[in-house]
C-alpha cells in the first residue's frame, strides 16, 4: 500500500481515482461527473510524445544545473545542485524553466484548454503563473484546499494536474480526499473570509492549510469515513478538480531516487476577472510574491 506522510494507508481507507465513464466530447457528461465526485481525471487526454517532450525540457535543465543524473529523462536525483540561489538572480533560473516552450504547450495549449473548456462549457483563460514541481524522494505535499490562494476575482477557479511522464504510486502522485467538498466544517470558514481585503501570504497559507492538518491525513480519513484516493498515472493523463476539493500528494518512496515531476495550472472562465497581478500577467510572482 502507499505511504503518506510516513504512514503507510491502511487497505480499507485508500481507493483508486474513480475513471470517467462518460462521452468525454460531452460537456454535460463531464461536468455531471465533475460534480459527482469533486475531480475528473483524462486518461490520455493529452498527447504522450508532447508530455514527454516536456519533460526532456524539464529535466535537461534540471541536468545543466547538476540536479538530475545522465540520462536526465529518467529523473533520477544527484543530491546535489548549482543551481543560481533565487535570492541572486532574483527567481530568473526557476523562471526560464518554467516557460519552457515544450512544457507550455502541454500546459497552456490547445489539448488542455479544449477539455477545460468541456469542464466549464463556456471559453476558458489559464493563469500565467503555474506551479512546476520536481519533488525528490521523501518528498510530500500537505493536504490543503487551493480556494484560498486564488480567491478573490473568481469562485469558479479549477486546478489542472498534469504528470510530465508516468507517476506510479510509489512515486508519490496526487491525492485526493473523498467526498470533501462536502467537509462544511473545513470549507464555510474558509468561505468566510475576506480575501478580497487580506491577500498576505500568512492568511492564505494558514487558510489553506492549518485546519486541514490539525489530523493526519490517515486518522482524517478514519475520522470522517472517507479514503485517500490516487492511482497511478501515465505521460498523457490529466486531472482536473475544483478549489473547493482537499487534496496533497502521496510520498515519493521510489525505489530508484525519481522525483515525482508534475506541474499544476489554474483556469477559470474566461468570462471571470482576470486581473490578479499574482497569477496572471508578464511576470506573476504567486501568493509568495517571489
Amino acid at each position: 500500500m502507499p505511504h503518506i506522510q510516513q504512514r503507510e494507508i491502511p487497505a480499507d481507507r485508500f481507493g483508486r481515482l474513480v475513471e470517467f465513464d462518460g462521452q468525454s466530447g460531452s460537456p454535460a457528461d463531464v461536468q455531471r461527473f465533475l460534480q459527482e465526485h469533486g475531480y475528473i481525471v483524462f486518461r490520455q487526454g493529452l498527447d504522450r510524445g508532447r508530455v514527454m517532450s516536456a519533460r526532456k525540457e524539464v529535466l535537461s535543465r534540471l541536468g545543466e544545473v547538476g540536479e538530475v543524473a545522465e540520462p536526465v529523462t529518467e529523473g533520477r536525483v544527484t543530491w546535489q545542485s548549482r543551481r543560481p540561489d533565487p535570492t541572486e538572480d532574483g527567481g530568473e533560473f526557476w523562471k526560464s524553466v518554467n516557460y519552457g516552450q515544450a512544457l507550455r504547450e502541454v500546459t497552456h495549449g490547445k489539448p488542455t484548454y479544449d477539455i477545460v473548456e468541456k469542464v466549464f462549457g463556456e471559453a476558458a483563460r489559464g493563469h500565467d503563473l503555474m506551479y512546476l514541481r520536481p519533488m525528490p524522494p521523501g518528498g510530500v505535499t500537505p493536504l490543503h484546499y487551493d480556494y484560498p490562494f486564488f480567491a478573490g476575482d473568481s469562485l469558479r477557479i479549477h486546478t489542472v494536474w498534469i504528470p510530465i511522464g508516468n507517476v506510479p504510486l510509489c512515486d508519490g502522485p496526487l491525492v485526493l480526499v473523498e467526498n470533501s467538498s462536502q467537509f462544511h466544517d473545513l470549507l464555510d470558514p474558509i468561505r468566510a473570509i475576506d480575501f478580497r481585503g487580506n491577500r498576505s501570504n500568512d492568511a492564505v497559507q494558514a487558510a489553506a492549510y492549518d485546519s486541514q492538518n490539525a489530523l493526519h491525513p490517515i486518522d482524517l480519513a478514519e475520522q470522517r469515513s472517507v479514503r485517500l484516493l490516487s492511482t497511478d498515472f501515465e505521460a498523457g493523463d490529466i486531472v482536473v478538480f475544483s478549489g473547493f476539493t482537499l487534496h496533497g500528494s502521496l510520498d515519493n518512496n521510489s525505489p530508484d531516487e525519481r522525483i515525482r515531476l508534475s506541474c499544476d495550472v489554474r483556469y477559470q472562465p474566461a468570462a471571470d476577472p482576470h486581473t490578479d497581478e499574482r497569477y496572471f500577467g508578464a511576470d506573476p510572482k504567486g501568493s509568495k510574491g517571489g
